[in-house]
């Protein structure tokens, strides 16, 4: 049975109150097809059931349960290869230069969801920048789910996850076989620190950021919400730190203090001196 309206609104409105994230009317196909596996696992008859239950009680874990699901986004090792590119050619070498008094390094993976994003920023910087190695360098990811962060910090991945985008000469020399996954090694796991965090909400404290990753994340969100997530992301970026967003996200109309600054084929954004 499809989705009906009235369960699609109450979804919708729950979902935004908890998340911010917007699910406009043509997204019924999205929520049945990320709520079916809950349906079957709390044993409702059909979605609409287990919407009419959910309406029954207070917010509880099944409640967050559905907000973990629509919350999980698709990711891979180096997807979308030219930022990485961009931070590897352009942008580490700069900051090599003009961090070299203090010797750190702060990078934040916003929206990291089961952590490939945050585990390619540090194999690229293990594979690439040997002279790192002597600097405090801490890789900070956050996302929104429990679940997801539980996977990312664990490491562990399906052959299929791990070889789409990962070389097959850093899956050997970055990973080790544990039964029929493979896991990240403990090196590179213990350069990434993996918190919870609600973008749409209050943040808790973060270090100045040197690097900014909030990738493929804006476009669940309104207007309103974009605004005040990059309002809060200049304040936490150091002031010639980039800002690397998803192919279909800009700053333009919604932040006049963010430029663009193209690097390679990638674009980032810088705060406007």
């Amino acid at each position: 049975m499809a989705i009906s309206p009235e369960s699609f609104a109450y979804l919708s409105k729950m979902i935004y109150e908890n998340s911010a994230i917007v699910l406009n009317k043509g997204k019924e196909y999205l929520v049945e097809s990320r709520l079916s596996p809950l349906v079957a696992q709390h044993k409702f008859t059909n979605i609409n059931d287990y919407v009419a239950r959910l309406k029954s009680m207070p917010f509880s874990a099944m409640h967050k349960e559905i907000i973990e699901a629509m919350t999980t986004n698709e990711t891979s090792f180096f997807r979308d290869i030219h930022p990485f590119e961009a931070i590897k050619n352009e942008v580490l070498p700069e900051m090599i230069k003009s961090r070299a008094s203090t010797r750190q390094l702060n990078i934040w993976s916003g929206a990291c969801s089961s952590g490939q994003e945050a585990y390619s920023l540090a194999i690229m910087i293990r594979e690439h920048f040997p002279m790192l190695s002597g600097w405090a360098v801490k890789i900070v990811a956050t996302d929104l789910s429990e679940d997801v962060l539980n996977i990312a910090r664990k490491g562990c991945y399906r052959p299929l996850d791990v070889n789409r985008g990962l070389p097959a000469t850093m899956m050997v020399k970055y990973f080790e076989q544990q039964g029929v996954e493979w896991q990240v090694k403990k090196e590179i796991r213990q350069m990434v620190e993996f918190r919870q965090m609600n973008l749409a909400g209050n943040w808790p404290s973060l270090p100045s950021m040197d690097i900014v990753l909030m990738r493929n994340v804006l476009i669940y969100f309104d207007q309103e919400t974009k605004q005040g997530i990059l309002g809060k992301i200049r304040r936490v970026l150091k002031p010639d730190g980039p800002l690397f967003l998803g192919s279909a996200e800009t700053t333009f109309n919604l932040d006049a203090s963010f430029k663009r600054v193209v690097m390679g084929k990638a674009a980032a954004y810088r705060a406007c001196t």
